[in-house]
């Protein structure tokens, strides 16, 4: 008997409906299916809600349904157990998801029998000093940590480290610090490089900066980036799309690759360039 995990796309009526099929089916092969709080609507009675911070524990499987969002959301609450992840693509890119929605109990079934592989993708690990007297705070990322200004201001000020020395200040909208796997996200909007996921490297882009160096830098894995706000205006800090605090002036972010990794389950059937030659509608050309 496995324990299955379920994150499900609320907007998404078809990743609902599958959900439901897909928990009903494991309750009657005789597996735990369990989902975080408040996403058990559709689902049969014998689905477990249980609080975001022991969702992940004893866990053997997340499957996700919906898109790479969802995926993100997967990375959130289980990164720190690296409890495998598999994703059913209910969304539009689907850099991240895996598996066709016609093939999802097919796919569970194969994981259930040992037959997959795993794909190993860095983490971020990001902790905030505020410097204002309140505690530090860190958390996981699969794709970024963007430093950027507020809705209320215009460009800020961010006094960047590299290992301990000081490499320049920037003023810009914003800072992205990213992984491999997210130089397909928000770095890349920002024209920074398409980086193959299984590379281990901190992307660093700045995002529309007000001087002459406007270059993304690739680091080695083992750099440590440190953010500091310099300058009066606050700056909003966001991981994998989600803020998580709002700091002022001498506040530092630090980031650099966690121990951990995201585990996603694979079957051998997807490579990143084939991927990019559909998402940006190569195969034609």
């Amino acid at each position: 008997m496995a324990t299955i995990g379920l994150i499900v796309h609320q907007g998404r009526d078809s990743a609902s409906e599958q959900a439901g099929d897909l928990a009903t089916w494991l309750v009657d092969s005789g597996h735990q299916v369990r989902v975080p709080e408040s996403q058990t609507e559709g689902l049969p009675d014998a689905v477990t809600e249980v609080d975001e911070s022991v969702f992940a524990d004893g866990l053997d499987l997340v499957a996700t349904l919906g898109g790479d969002g969802s995926m993100l959301r997967a990375v959130e609450l289980v990164g720190a157990s690296e409890t495998p992840i598999l994703g059913v693509d209910h969304g539009q890119l689907g850099y991240l998801t895996e598996v066709e929605p016609g093939h999802a109990r097919e796919a569970v079934a194969r994981f259930l029998a040992n037959d997959y592989a795993i794909d190993r993708r860095n983490l971020l690990e990001v902790t905030v000093d505020p410097k204002n007297g309140e505690p530090s705070w860190s958390g996981l990322a699969l794709n970024e940590a963007v430093v950027e200004r507020t809705a209320d201001a215009n460009t800020i000020r961010l006094r960047i480290e590299i290992d301990g020395e000081f490499f320049t200040t920037y003023a810009a909208d914003g800072m992205i610090v990213a992984t491999a796997t997210g130089s397909t996200a928000y770095a890349f909007s920002a024209r920074g490089p398409i980086i193959d996921p299984r590379h281990r490297c901190l992307l660093l882009s700045p995002v529309s900066p007000h001087m002459l160096f406007d270059r993304s830098m690739v680091l080695d894995p083992e750099t440590s980036v440190v953010l500091t706000v310099d300058g009066h205006r606050p700056a909003s800090v966001s991981l994998d799309g989600r803020r998580v605090a709002v700091v002022s002036d001498n506040a530092s972010i630090r980031c650099s690759l966690s121990d951990y990794s995201a585990r996603l389950v694979t079957f051998g059937t997807r490579r990143f360039h084939h991927v990019l030659k559909t998402k940006f509608g190569l195969n034609d050309r």
